[in-house]
């Protein structure tokens, strides 16, 4: 009985927890699509409402107007895409050899690989921003994407995927005479879906949020990502209501991807070597 009410308890608390940090989380949130659609005048208004008492679409007409929303979204859509999907390739082919294929200094090579992610991206960007500049990439896609290519919290993630798998795959792969490529492609890289699907969600994730990077190689509004122009509005201007519409606009498209990866989400990560 004692052990019973002390279970209960126990879930009781930490379903309350839960709830705690959940409202956190989400109370901004709704406050900021709140304030989306509401006067600037409610807006400033004190002591302020939690509710609007009167619903517009004006801030979201007004940033469309006073910034190029739309050329920003395009970048970031470009940004994204051009830096996660060669990334996973990229990656994945990374972690297979480092799981899968034996071949002299692996272990120190992969070493060096984790101890990257240790390191401040703020130490490095000075040097990359200089490599970039000197290579003639300055204000262009391939100055946002192609440093971005490699991840080595996602080689970390899909070669504990790879590590995983029986090694008679590989060995029935051979057999039906596929190439090493082969069965990397075709056998072993399906069977890890919830990974490659994590690590798409959170490199999509990344890049979309990146603003300090697009700020230090782009100068060209017309190669701004939305992140970036966003910030470059809200500092400039006191306009609130156009300020939250933004921020809601830079939110939906995440939002929708988490939705639809977060069963892949859940499961990648929890055979990725990132659970607990």
């Amino acid at each position: 009985m004692h052990r019973k009410i002390k279970g209960a308890v126990s879930y009781t608390l930490t379903t309350l927890l839960l709830a705690f940090v959940g409202l956190l989380i989400i109370v901004p949130m709704i406050w900021i699509v709140l304030c989306a659609f509401r006067p600037q005048t409610e807006i400033i208004r004190y002591p302020p409402s939690y509710f609007p008492q009167t619903l517009t679409l004006e801030n979201f007409i007004n940033i469309g107007q006073k910034i190029k929303i739309w050329t920003y979204i395009r970048n970031s859509v470009i940004y994204c895409l051009g830096t996660t999907i060669p990334s996973v390739f990229l990656n994945a082919l990374a972690g297979y050899a480092f799981a899968r294929i034996d071949f002299k200094g692996k272990h120190f090579l992969f070493i060096l690989v984790l101890a990257t992610m240790m390191i401040p991206f703020q130490v490095i960007m000075v040097p990359l921003f200089l490599e970039v500049y000197k290579l003639g990439m300055y204000d262009t896609y391939a100055g946002l994407i192609i440093p971005n290519l490699a991840a080595a919290i996602s080689v970390f993630m899909i070669r504990a995927s790879f590590a995983g798998l029986p090694k008679e795959l590989e060995e029935a792969g051979r057999l039906d005479g596929l190439s090493e490529f082969g069965i990397f492609a075709r056998i072993m890289l399906p069977l890890i879906k919830p990974t490659i699907v994590t690590v798409i969600v959170l490199g999509i994730n990344g890049a979309w949020n990146d603003l300090m990077w697009p700020l230090l190689v782009t100068t060209d509004t017309s190669m701004r990502t939305l992140t970036n122009g966003l910030a470059m509005f809200i500092n400039g201007s006191n306009q609130h209501g156009p300020s939250f519409a933004g921020a809601v606009i830079s939110i939906v498209p995440m939002f929708i991807l988490y939705v639809f990866g977060q069963k892949y989400f859940v499961e990648g990560t929890a055979t990725s070597g990132l659970k607990g």
